[in-house]
């Protein structure tokens, strides 16, 4: 039959016993959470575990403070405060917005002097990230299953639009292998960069793609041969949107009547991004009738493009544009039912089908003096890929 004996010990007893009791250093508490829409100081320093009114204050009035809580976009934030829930420290940190591989850090802190802050400038590391995936019923689905993100997805359809059409050639079972790179700060995840290398195998066909550049030299994907995937055209001036009427004679929704459609439409929300879909120079940016808000860009060989319906112009006559180059919104300005881009290409004042003239738009070639520079980072991303390739593989078992 067990005996309980019960002994009274003094404090200072258990203080010896217990090193964080015996310890007359502060006890510093640690936390993150991430900011929301709604968010007031007050709000975000509750889920903190900080109570403290000075530093809610603080974070309303300061200048350089009030900037973590002015976008919408959710952030890291990490807090330090006392036993006494008095924030001692608290670190931010988001994307410059005017570097794109820079990020800022905000520093609030607690000193003998009061609460100081600083805004402070980095810059974005880069870490590679393997993933691969399989074809059940579309792209983004099998690109959310592997764990993709979305800005890797669409970046993978625009490597191969020139090989693959992603709206009617996908086949159950093709597969993919890519080599992204996600951007760090201090450690910390805060976007994705661009695809360094991947393949896709379709319909059995194998297409590949690698990422290169060099110092005077604007970067491009080639395939692993060194022919390069860039045409002097992009297949869309939207990143990955549906084709809602394509070239050809249709049945007008506006007039009422047949008639020949002479461009291309997108289908997609007020507001989307327009990039030129090749170099030139903005002819025209303004108003036309049925047109409404809508832009000319002249580029070589006497080609225009044109990007009608508008809801903001982004450039001006007179500019200068590279592709891939933001120009405008979109919208439902002049003849329009509904948001979307109408799209043309005008070859001598000649009108031509735009997704037919992309696909076979010749290619920008790589310098023969840049080959032995881009075949080194070629076979160190073939590498690469076929440790992506393997690792779908094991998972798949």
């Amino acid at each position: 039959q067990p005996t309980l004996i019960a002994s009274p010990l003094a404090a200072t007893d258990l203080a010896l016993g217990n090193p964080l009791l015996a310890d007359p250093r502060p006890w510093t508490l640690y936390r993150s959470d991430t900011t929301r829409s709604d968010d007031t100081p007050q709000s975000l320093l509750q889920r903190l575990g900080v109570n403290d009114t000075e530093a809610q204050a603080f974070l309303g009035r300061d200048p350089l403070a009030r900037q973590l809580l002015a976008s919408r976009a959710s952030r890291l934030v990490h807090a330090e405060a006392a036993p006494d829930q008095e924030l001692q420290r608290l670190t931010a940190r988001w994307v410059d917005p005017r570097e794109e591989r820079g990020f800022l850090r905000l520093v609030v802190e607690r000193g003998a002097g009061g609460r100081s802050s600083r805004l402070e400038k980095g810059r974005l590391e880069s870490s590679p990230r393997l993933a691969g995936g399989e074809i059940q019923s579309s792209l983004f689905a099998a690109t959310d299953a592997a764990g993709v993100p979305d800005a890797v997805a669409v970046q993978l359809a625009e490597m191969f639009a020139s090989d693959i059409d992603f709206r009617r050639d996908l086949r159950r079972g093709d597969r993919f292998h890519v080599v992204y790179e996600t951007l760090t700060a201090d450690g910390e995840p805060l976007k994705t960069g661009r695809i360094l290398a991947a393949d896709f195998i379709n319909d059995g066909r194998t297409h590949e793609a690698v990422w290169f550049e060099a110092p005077g030299f604007k970067g491009g994907y080639y395939g692993f041969d060194g022919e390069s995937k860039r045409r002097y055209y992009l297949s869309s001036p939207l990143e990955f949107s549906r084709v809602s009427s394509g070239y050809g004679m249709r049945f007008h929704p506006v007039l009422g009547q047949r008639r020949a459609h002479l461009g291309v439409d997108f289908a997609a929300p007020t507001g989307t991004p327009v990039r030129t879909v090749g170099d030139g120079v903005v002819e025209f940016a303004g108003v036309q009738r049925g047109y409404g808000n809508v832009i000319f860009i002249r580029h070589r060989h006497n080609q225009v493009t044109v990007y009608a319906h508008l809801s903001r112009i982004g450039v001006r006559t007179g500019q200068r544009v590279a592709q891939g180059d933001f120009i405008g919104n979109v919208g439902s300005t002049g003849m329009s039912t509904g948001p979307h881009l109408h799209w043309e290409f005008r070859d001598n004042g000649v009108h031509k089908d735009p997704l037919q003239v992309a696909r076979q738009s010749e290619a920008v070639k790589l310098p023969d003096g840049l080959r032995p520079a881009f075949m080194v980072v070629a076979q160190a991303q073939r590498l690469q890929l076929t440790a992506a390739a393997t690792m779908q593989t094991a998972s798949a078992d």
